[in-house]
């Protein structure tokens, strides 16, 4: 992960030795609000010391605005910074703990995700309004507000490094260059937390758990180009 972090860096570093080709009469910057839906594709295994646990882990899926900012390094290389944050609701399923709990959902609250996401995008310009994109990057998610629910007497997320592949279009309501566009915006996130839930009332212990989120966000906004 660091050197694949590094190496994004050093791209996009490199790609800032092409800022002096964009046409000198436009203004390089970008900015998006969109609405997202945030599916998560989640997965987790379930453990207590060095014993595999049954189980597995539900993350509702969130509906929330979202702000990016694009630069363009030249007409099609861009870089687009997103931002925003997702409340989820969680819930381990189907857990099985010996002589203590059989195929049992428990509540374990909510926490809020803040996921930074940073990509490299290729704009394909030809002689129609549409402009469809491509992008890949780096994700950073940090966990906090953590709530672990009626059961848990606390919970714990670590943060999350992991790549990003991104897919869109915009199309321009203005006819000419710059100014107010649609977007629609698909990207795919892998973020990977470890997780510790403190059971020590209701079970005497400590579950660890390896969860992969691994959402789908879909948007739909307005973009300005200036």
């Amino acid at each position: 992960m660091k050197k694949f972090l590094a190496s994004a860096l050093m791209a996009g570093v490199a790609m800032t030795g092409f800022a002096g080709l964009a046409e000198a009469e436009d203004n390089p910057w970008m900015v998006r609000a969109r609405v997202i839906g945030v599916m998560p594709d989640e997965s987790g295994k379930l453990s207590v010391g060095n014993t595999n646990l049954q189980g597995g882990v539900d993350i509702s899926d969130q509906y929330v605005p979202e702000l990016d900012i694009t630069y363009f390094f030249t007409r099609n290389i861009a870089a687009e910074l997103i931002l925003g944050v997702t409340p989820h609701d969680v819930r381990a399923t189907r857990v099985t703990v010996p002589g203590a709990l059989t195929n049992a959902n428990i509540d374990l609250g909510d926490v809020w995700l803040l996921p930074p996401t940073l990509t490299l995008q290729y704009h394909f310009h030809n002689d129609s309004r549409w402009t469809p994109y491509v992008g890949a990057g780096v994700n950073a998610t940090f966990f906090f507000n953590e709530d672990a629910g009626p059961v848990a007497d606390g919970i714990d997320y670590k943060s999350s490094f992991g790549p990003a592949l991104q897919v869109g279009v915009d199309y321009d309501l203005d006819g000419v260059p710059g100014g107010w566009a649609l977007n629609l915006d698909i990207k795919k996130v892998w973020i990977s937390t470890d997780v510790t839930v403190d059971f020590t009332t209701a079970l005497g212990a400590k579950v660890k758990a390896d969860v992969d989120i691994n959402p789908l966000i879909v948007g739909v906004g307005l973009g300005y180009k200036f």
